[in-house]
């Protein structure tokens, strides 16, 4: 992920490749490993993403929507619910009795979550924000996006000062253990 244009451009674009990713699961049987792989892949997206979000995102929403605490906050809640639900499934392979019913709570928790995203809090800060400053944010969003977390950690900060002070650090942990576990990886 990374695509370049506004803020908006480059999260309806991670959107849909999570969706995609989403059909990959779908697409295979129950059990089969390979969901677990994708499973692993969608994680590490929504992580990476959602910590763009917290840093960049929301911030702007609250600055510059009318409701934007209250917009930003359900978003923020919407994060907490799914990365609870990455954590539970990072322990789960693909056959495990919990793996299935976990995933489809997580597509449908992300799928609503995108939808509101796109339906209301997007055209809000269309309507709100100078074409420069979304572009602005989306270059602050790609470059986030590059050193954020791979793991869910839900305990974790999910506001500035303290997101933006320790995502770059979580995330070199997180990018190599992956490197060393080959986690997100197809063989």
């Amino acid at each position: 992920m990374g695509h370049g244009g506004s803020v908006i451009d480059e999260l309806v674009t991670d959107h849909r490749e999570v969706e995609e990713m989403f059909g990959r699961i779908e697409a295979l049987p129950s059990g089969h490993e390979d969901r677990k792989v994708y499973a692993d892949q969608v994680t590490i997206e929504l992580v990476r993403h959602s910590v763009a979000e917290e840093a960049y995102l929301y911030p702007a929403v609250r600055e510059h929507v009318t409701n934007g605490d209250t917009l930003a906050d359900r978003e923020l809640e919407d994060h907490a619910t799914a990365e609870r639900l990455m954590k539970d499934l990072e322990d789960c392979d693909a056959g495990d009795a919990d793996f299935d019913r976990l995933m489809g709570m997580l597509m449908s928790e992300i799928r609503s979550h995108i939808a509101d995203e796109e339906g209301n809090l997007f055209p809000a800060l269309r309507q709100a924000c100078p074409m420069d400053t979304l572009n602005e944010l989306g270059d602050k969003v790609r470059k986030a996006k590059k050193t954020a977390p791979t793991r869910p950690h839900p305990a974790a900060p999910d506001k500035p000062p303290a997101n933006k002070l320790l995502a770059p650090g979580t995330g070199m942990v997180d990018r190599l253990r992956d490197a060393l576990s080959g986690r997100g990886k197809f063989d």
